[in-house]
């Protein structure tokens, strides 16, 4: 989750931006370069969220399962903790963006509705 996140946060950084000034990172090109952006591409881009999670799901449970690895490789098994949790913080990031869209989904007045003073 954690490349999907970096291409996440590249194509709405770059929405902050005029149209001809745009950066080009990546697969976030794809993304700038259209608008409205086509559903083909959101397929992919989601297809490789979907692969980018499972990846850092394989990170996590490999760094998790071999403690050992503190003795023999410090430093890779330390970068592996950092991509590990980097990958939760952005999959919790996700998780927490999802719900807020399906909420919003569901009740589109829920927050205009709801009086958050009394």
């Amino acid at each position: 989750m954690l490349h999907h996140f970096l291409v996440h946060t590249a194509f709405q950084t770059s929405r902050w931006l005029p149209r001809e000034q745009r950066l080009k990172l990546g697969l976030a090109v794809a993304l700038t370069l259209t608008d409205p952006v086509p559903k083909s591409i959101r397929v992919a881009f989601h297809s490789f969220g979907l692969f980018a999670f499972m990846h850092g799901l394989c990170t996590f449970i490999f760094t998790m399962t071999a403690p050992q690895c503190v003795n023999t490789t410090t430093e890779l098994y330390i970068f592996s903790l950092v991509v590990s949790w980097a990958c939760i913080l952005s999959t919790v990031f996700f998780l927490v963006r999802g719900g807020l869209c399906l909420i919003h989904r569901l009740f589109p007045h829920w927050l205009r509705d709801t009086s958050l003073w009394g």
